[in-house]
């Protein structure tokens, strides 16, 4: 028996070496991130699972007993039987989770199975009760092992980083020494990627652009796009400069010199990350791009939203070439706003006005009032680059709700899906919800609790519960870790139709929403939603 175990004890490595190693490619390697994850709910799940108890405790027993090793042996068999079956199932299902294969990824993870491999070559010598226990202490430990071999080759990862850095930031000069290149950078808490590629459609009408592909902001990602993309035929590149400590967005702007600057809007999304909200506004904030931006050799102009109180102090503190853009003028003096807004279910419309009496009517297939905010800010840089009010007109014509980040679509029973599924933080929560409340009918939200926020979280999350109350007839709450401040924000609205319930598992999500909701109504999917549950909606 003990050799069959050893076979199913190799595929439940094979599993969860795989899954470790996609964890840490998930949080970016980045270790603040990853530590994080295990403040969540589902964190603490994986550190304290039944089935890693049991293996604890029988591991004990082992020590403490070995002669109890033929009544443990099959008890372990059994597990690992188990958790043989729930691996094929997610197999066959897609639902096993593995790192995206790169470079860096095949090396750990040829490195990580190597390991195990030695080791089952180390304890053939001992008696079966010893191997064992050495198999239940290896399986117990491995997070931790695939963590220090992460980490100890990181060195050898941040060398490369490092010089692929180096040859970007030369190609780049490159480029820009023979034709003129223009670098846009855009960075914040919140809308940088639609107000990206809202500006990559309108300047694609009148220039060869190039633009960092989604989930392309770190400093690699925008590195690699400039040397695998960038063409010396290239007129501008508009790159999306995201970070999570203080300094990176000053190292990837110093690589990029951009001669324009935009800060999209700052929130509290990642401040545990970050430590404080002065190193976060360093960052996201904008501040280390403003640092880039007024150097003599540079001369660029920062864009900001003047919307926003912390991008306002920013404007106010810059001393260089500076504009605003907002919904209206009545608060700030903007250099471009709106007026005559509209917002219905498939598009917005306004008018842009500027400090020189410019106007244009605009139109666009995409969501929520949100949105004029980051079309302002594209038609702002657009503006700054030469184009007419009536060539970024024409140009917003293309512009799609894929684009934006956010789709609506009819699917089982005639139900409107909102999917805003792409990425969550508390602006765009309190945006969605906005727009979810056009729709006349029933509106539910779905969505986890929001992370990275530090000690801001549990006043956050309750505002988005009695903002949900406002809105909403139902609220489902995938995650465990702040429901119970959402449902203390939800119940204050005192709106005792409505009910705010906790589930993450897309079967019974699904039996909610197809019970509770009519054709017409309306489900918002905010943030990362359940596995499985868009396609169940969309296809049964």
């Amino acid at each position: 028996m003990l050799t069959s175990l050893i076979a199913l004890w190799i595929a439940w490595e094979l599993k969860y070496i795989l899954f470790w190693l996609y964890l840490w490619q998930l949080k970016e390697y980045h270790f603040g991130r990853f530590i994080d994850h295990f403040r969540t709910d589902k964190g603490k799940k994986l550190l304290f699972s039944v089935e890693q108890i049991i293996k604890l405790i029988l591991f004990i027993g082992l020590i403490l007993k070995p002669l109890w090793a033929g009544l443990i042996l099959p008890i372990i068999f059994l597990i690992y039987l188990f958790e043989l079956a729930v691996f094929l199932k997610g197999i066959l299902s897609g639902a096993v989770k593995k790192p995206k294969l790169t470079l860096k990824t095949f090396f750990l993870i040829v490195i990580s199975l190597a390991v195990p491999a030695l080791f089952l070559f180390y304890i053939a010598k001992f008696v079966d009760s010893s191997q064992l226990a050495l198999l239940l202490l290896f399986d117990i430990l491995t997070p931790i092992l695939i963590s220090i071999l992460a980490l100890l080759f990181q060195p050898i990862f941040v060398f490369i980083r490092n010089t692929t850095l180096k040859r970007a930031r030369t190609h780049l000069e490159k480029i820009k020494s023979i034709n003129g290149l223009k670098v846009i950078a855009i960075t914040g808490s919140y809308g940088k990627t639609s107000t990206k590629e809202f500006l990559s459609v309108i300047l694609a009408k009148k220039f060869n652009i190039l633009e960092t592909a989604e989930h392309q902001n770190s400093e690699i990602g925008i590195a690699k796009c400039i040397l695998n993309n960038l063409k010396d035929d290239h007129q501008i590149f508009i790159a999306e400069v995201g970070a999570y400590n203080k300094g990176k967005v000053k190292e990837v702007c110093s690589m990029l010199k951009p001669k324009i600057g935009v800060v999209t809007g700052v929130n509290e999304q990642h401040l545990a990350l970050f430590g404080s909200m002065d190193n976060l506004l360093a960052s996201e904030g904008g501040g280390e791009l403003a640092e880039i931006l007024v150097q003599p050799e540079i001369g660029g102009t920062l864009i900001v939203n003047g919307e926003n109180k912390y991008c306002l102090n920013l404007y106010k503190k810059f001393n260089g070439n500076k504009k605003l853009y907002s919904f209206d003028n009545r608060i700030t003096d903007s250099d471009i706003w709106s007026d005559s807004v509209s917002v219905n279910k498939n598009s917005i419309s306004f008018l842009a006005l500027d400090k020189h009496k410019n106007l244009a009517h605009f139109g666009a297939n995409i969501l929520g009032k949100h949105n004029v905010q980051n079309l302002l800010g594209a038609i702002l840089v657009a503006r700054e680059l030469g184009m007419t009010f009536a060539e970024i007109a024409d140009a917003c014509q293309d512009i799609t709700q894929k684009v934006s980040g956010m789709t609506v679509e009819k699917v089982v029973h005639g139900i409107n899906v909102i999917d805003s599924s792409y990425s969550a933080n508390p602006d765009g929560v309190f945006a969605d919800l906005d727009y979810l409340a056009i729709y006349p009918g029933k509106k539910v939200v779905i969505m986890p609790c929001l992370i990275e926020l530090g000690n801001k979280s549990s006043e956050i999350h309750e505002k988005i519960g009695r903002k949900a109350g406002h809105i909403c007839d139902m609220a489902i709450i995938t995650s465990k870790d702040k429901f119970k401040e959402i449902e203390k924000g939800f119940n204050k609205t005192k709106n005792y139709k409505a009910k705010c319930v906790l589930c993450d598992k897309p079967n019974e999500i699904y039996s909610l929403i197809t019970t509770f909701c009519k054709a017409d109504d309306a489900v918002l999917l905010e943030g990362r939603v359940p596995a499985g549950l868009i396609n169940m909606l969309k296809h049964k």
